[in-house]
């Protein structure tokens, strides 16, 4: 089968390279047996890309073995600028130089203070002018963690709304809100919490999909509370992903999205934004939610926030400001280079108007990926917002749903993944079955990557689909 537009390309990509020469490919052999052999089991990555990066630079990556690659990745959504970007380097250099301290707890520094008002520049409006942050834990799980805790400090309750498909984490209270009972199933429950249903247009939980999937979920969670023996106690907080990520690329209609403003703020329950891989640029506006206008009560920020580097924090309304000092502490959350990094970005993203150019890159890469659908049935849906994509695949001799969905082919799904990395394309999974190639590159990508990353997907697909058996319904 040969598609209109895709093409075999060389292995190598262009790349600026320092003149140091790699490490020979043996090295790298070694360097994954003593992985293999000496680190946890629960490893994900390293198990999909068996490579060694030495080097980095802007949506290139080079192996210990002098192989290239375009990273659609971006360390899951955490390098918006790329790897390695000029500012973010110019300002990890400056911020050593100056001889700044790089651990400090919660102090005062004026790194912090930039930060701070850099972050608080891009925030929607009516959201910024009675903001308050908190630094947590280096990772989003742990800013996950402590807006719930503050949610419940303020609100004197326990319980928390959480939906189908969710990722928020994988410490206690953020995994107890996620939805993948695989990563949930050896820990015993941790905490209450109500699983609702999220709005998922190929999948649809109720069996309709579309606008009329959407609406079904907002009536069925405002009945849900407003049931006096549905068994849902008053909740601390609402948890939702703008565009759920992990869970297979799947945005949320901007019309769901004010009514669970509504549901919420009608009934007192705090709302809780994770936009954690969304923000910064990566949906085609700073942050997913202003697509739907809504003002939560928190948003969760980590990943490209720090510029490439361990930061997360919670901002919130300041109402909601009730924790006494010591509430909540961590003894990394005052990452100096991480937050001059993190300036360095937002600005950039916001000067450069990345945002907007992701809405248009994004715009393009689903339209070619939609075309594949009529000549590649494996293709089952193509879905996104900006430069966060998905595209499901399926089989199709299997028996279609209610919603007309084909079962999904997750083994189809690792053959597409493994032949991408052959032909110098990372990209990885995700979704509820692991049969979703998500794209995450970086807003800084350029035309021709555009195009070079969809030529080799395209050929992937093509040659792995014309190799494949039927998966007799995944």
């Amino acid at each position: 089968m040969t598609l209109a537009g895709c093409s075999t390309l060389d292995q190598a990509t262009p790349a600026a390279s320092p003149a140091t020469t790699p490490p020979p490919a043996g090295d790298q052999d070694a360097i994954l047996q003593r992985q293999r052999a000496r680190e946890s089991s629960a490893r994900t990555y390293a198990r999909s890309f068996p490579i060694v990066p030495v080097r980095a630079h802007g949506m290139t990556v080079e192996g210990a073995d002098g192989r290239r690659y375009l990273d659609c990745l971006s360390g899951a959504g955490t390098l918006v600028l790329g790897h390695n970007h000029p500012v973010v380097l110019d300002a990890i250099r400056r911020t050593l130089d100056s001889g700044a301290p790089l651990h400090i707890l919660d102090l005062a520094t004026a790194e912090k203070d930039d930060f701070t008002t850099a972050l608080f520049g891009t925030l929607p409006a009516g959201f910024a002018d009675r903001a308050r942050i908190h630094f947590c834990g280096p990772a989003g799980t742990d800013a996950v963690e402590a807006a719930l805790k503050l949610m419940q400090t303020a609100t004197g309750r326990r319980g928390v709304l959480a939906f189908t498909g969710a990722y928020h984490g994988m410490t206690a209270g953020a995994l107890a809100a996620t939805g993948s009972v695989a990563v949930k199933q050896p820990l015993p429950p941790a905490g209450e919490v109500t699983r609702l249903p999220y709005p998922y247009g190929y999948r649809c939980p109720f069996g309709v999909g579309g606008e009329r999937g959407a609406e079904l979920s907002a009536v069925y969670t405002e009945r849900l509370l407003d049931d006096p023996s549905g068994g849902v106690v008053p909740p601390a907080a609402m948890i939702l992903e703008a565009v759920q990520g992990e869970g297979g690329v799947v945005p949320a209609p901007d019309g769901w999205l004010r009514e669970m403003r509504r549901i919420t703020a009608e009934r007192g329950i705090p709302l809780i934004v994770d936009e954690v891989q969304t923000g910064v640029g990566r949906t085609g506006a700073m942050w997913a939610v202003e697509h739907s206008g809504i003002v939560p009560d928190a948003i969760v920020v980590s990943k490209a926030i720090g510029g490439s580097l361990p930061l997360a924090a919670v901002v919130y309304r300041d109402d909601y400001d009730g924790w006494l000092p010591g509430a909540h502490t961590g003894t990394f959350r005052g990452n100096t280079l991480a937050m001059a990094a993190g300036t360095a970005t937002l600005r950039f993203v916001a000067a450069e108007g990345l945002a907007d150019r992701a809405a248009v890159l994004g715009a393009r890469i689903t339209a070619r990926l939609e075309a594949l659908r009529s000549v590649l049935p494996v293709v089952g849906d193509v879905r996104g917002r900006g430069l966060m994509i998905g595209v499901e695949l399926v089989d199709p001799t299997g028996a279609p749903d209610a919603c007309g969905a084909l079962p999904p082919a997750p083994d189809l799904a690792a053959r597409v993944r493994a032949g991408c990395l052959e032909r110098g394309l990372i990209v990885e999974l995700g979704g509820r079955h692991d049969a979703v190639l998500r794209l995450l590159p970086p807003l800084t990508i350029s035309d021709e990557q555009v195009e070079a990353v969809l030529d080799r997907l395209c050929d992937a697909l093509t040659a792995t689909a014309r190799d494949t058996r039927p998966e007799g319904g995944a």
